[in-house]
């Protein structure tokens, strides 16, 4: 039944190349002209388009490139937890650029500019909530289903969303400005606490803690991994788990650190330039990692 799957990524990439690829050229040709009397603008709109293409690009891709894993590891087994939170980062994800993308080829008028600048805050807070999700599921599972430091974990992520939400929600002071029916951005006239940039501040809060708790404890069993009385494939979990997670932090540090700055020192639409690709990295290493833990584990990440 597997062999059934082998070419479909193959054939999925293809295309996905050919329609990244067609889009290049169109906005290649299609972008100056409309953006000729505004060109520093246009040339910061150009410059935004090309790295929210391609970071859509990475995250399509990389869904195509896994999916023959994704069939075998997650389909074809019980849906533990982790297994749905898998599915539903990859798809919502998945959806929601595609959402995006879609907008990108619509006139925009001044009226459905504020719901599409919602709409498409509301996509990325829902994608990074189901990360953090993710990502304290497999801390409880590594600290063996630990009920105080799941708690204690509920009440950080409900402070932190907090925080996000007024940063996302709570910049009310701002304008939005549409320009030659082609480009909708959002411009701050005042200057506000509540900066969008304050949601991917309490990512990146949590993020670092999750890393802290997880180095914590591998340390601490580190003695046990050099038991030959521990069983060989709880060995290699916990290999995982370190690896991968010392690898999402690296990449998210480096990719979420100038996201923050452009945020807080931007202006105009150079603020959202790298936020796409920021979100997108995200659920790309996530779905890496869930994908990852599935290959040696049958019955989900609560077996650690």
């Amino acid at each position: 039944m597997s062999m059934r799957y082998n070419d479909v990524p193959g054939k999925i990439m293809h295309s996905i190349m050919i329609i990244c690829s067609g889009l290049s050229n169109y906005f290649n040709t299609y972008c100056p002209s409309v953006l000729v009397d505004i060109l520093p603008l246009g040339l910061c709109f150009t410059m935004q388009w090309i790295i929210v293409r391609h970071s859509r690009c990475i995250l399509v891709y990389d869904h195509a490139a896994t999916l023959t894993e994704e069939i075998t590891f997650i389909w074809y087994r019980p849906k533990a937890p982790s297994a749905m939170l898998f599915l539903l980062n990859r798809y919502v994800a998945l959806l929601g650029n595609m959402y995006g993308l879609l907008m990108n080829f619509l006139p925009v008028s001044k009226e459905s500019c504020p719901k599409y600048l919602l709409s498409r805050e509301l996509l990325i807070f829902s994608q990074q909530f189901i990360v953090c999700l993710i990502l304290s599921l497999r801390t409880y599972a590594l600290y063996g289903r630990s009920k105080h430091l799941l708690i204690w974990m509920v009440v950080v992520v409900i402070a932190l969303a907090g925080v996000a939400s007024a940063g996302i929600f709570g910049h009310l002071s701002s304008t939005v400005i549409v320009t030659s029916g082609a480009i909708c951005y959002e411009s701050d006239v005042t200057v506000t606490p509540a900066n969008p940039g304050l949601a991917w501040v309490a990512l990146f809060a949590y993020e670092l803690l999750i890393f802290v708790l997880t180095l914590s404890r591998i340390f601490k069993i580190r003695g046990m991994l050099r038991s030959p009385y521990l069983i060989m494939s709880r060995k290699n979990t916990i290999d995982i788990i370190f690896q991968d997670g010392t690898m999402y932090f690296r990449a998210m540090t480096l990719s979420n650190i100038p996201n923050i700055v452009m945020f807080y020192y931007g202006s105009g639409i150079n603020k959202f330039s790298l936020a796409t690709f920021t979100s997108c990295m995200s659920v790309t290493l996530v779905s890496r990692l869930t994908l990852n833990l599935h290959k040696s584990i049958d019955t989900g990440i609560f077996t650690t």
